[in-house]
């Protein structure tokens, strides 16, 4: 029986800034537009967050099951380490999908987008097949482009749109960051693993690229949000706060470029989570502020 500080680090926290950054940009486009609702931004929060934490037990459940974290570089994973069966982390990935699917369809009936409904699904069907079913696309280095659109326009898009009941052109560009700083996230934690990703079958981008240009993809990923907020500036000037962010990037840039390996990479990813909080709270101000 897996105890409570196991759960609590299956559910990779560290990953949690990919939920929590994109409400934060779309609750700052909202504001800056007039149609901040506080109510709305928690409930949007809260469905990010269980789609976060049921997709990392979705994928502790289908690597485990496929014997792919049986030897794991990163943090523990229950199935991989024994520590709770597959079918208690299948129970609990469910079950944070169905609490997700439930906040969100407040939403839908708040604001009568009934469209949301189709977005909704793709993210859970998207959140499930990244390492679920019988041709995982996440195995099929698509992941990344997954992450883009579920944890960066989706997101940031959505959460803008259940306050303000408008689909924003400033969401949607503000969203390009935040996809981009989500990737990078995945870019590094596969760089770390893709030797073992590589011997498993688990054919991710970082293991269809290699390692010397998945460094570069990393670097890309860090460094065009920083060119998105200056290209903000004509329509919402404090966009640029997000330059602010820009000294935190050095070191986890650094060490990729440096061609560090194995376990080091975990110090950048945690590097890679605090610059992409700092960013997008930066970026939310900005936007609060001046749209």
């Amino acid at each position: 029986m897996a105890t409570t500080g196991q759960w609590l680090a299956g559910a990779r926290p560290r990953t949690l800034p990919n939920a929590v950054v994109p409400v934060m940009v779309g609750t700052g486009v909202a504001i800056g537009e007039h149609g901040f609702n506080w109510w709305r931004a928690i409930l949007a929060l809260l469905v990010a967050l269980l789609l976060q934490i049921g997709v990392n037990y979705a994928n502790d459940y289908s690597d485990g099951i496929r014997g792919t974290d049986d030897q794991r570089v990163g943090p523990m994973r229950l199935v991989g380490s024994q520590a709770a069966t597959p079918r208690q982390v299948l129970t609990a990935a469910l079950g944070c999908f169905a609490a997700a699917a439930v906040l969100g369809l407040v939403l839908v009936v708040v604001t009568r987008g009934w469209w949301i409904l189709l977005v909704g699904a793709a993210a859970i069907a998207a959140a499930w097949f990244y390492t679920g079913g019988r041709s995982p696309y996440g195995y099929r280095a698509l992941g990344e482009a997954s992450v883009f659109v579920f944890f960066g326009v989706v997101p940031v898009v959505g959460t803008a749109y259940v306050q303000t009941e408008q689909l924003s052109w400033a969401a949607l560009v503000a969203s390009i960051p935040v996809g981009l700083l989500s990737c990078s996230m995945l870019v590094v934690n596969n760089l770390r693993d893709v030797g073992t990703d590589g011997q498993a079958g688990k054919r991710t981008l970082a293991v269809m690229l290699g390692a010397p240009r998945t460094r570069a993809l990393y670097a890309g990923c860090l460094i065009v949000p920083f060119a998105v907020a200056l290209a903000m500036i004509p329509v919402a000037p404090l966009a640029a706060l997000a330059v602010l962010a820009g000294p935190l990037a050095i070191a986890p840039v650094r060490t990729v470029l440096r061609g560090a390996e194995g376990p080091v990479l975990i110090g950048a990813l945690q590097q890679t989570g605090r610059l992409q909080m700092v960013y997008g709270l930066l970026l939310a101000i900005g936007l609060a502020t001046t749209l």
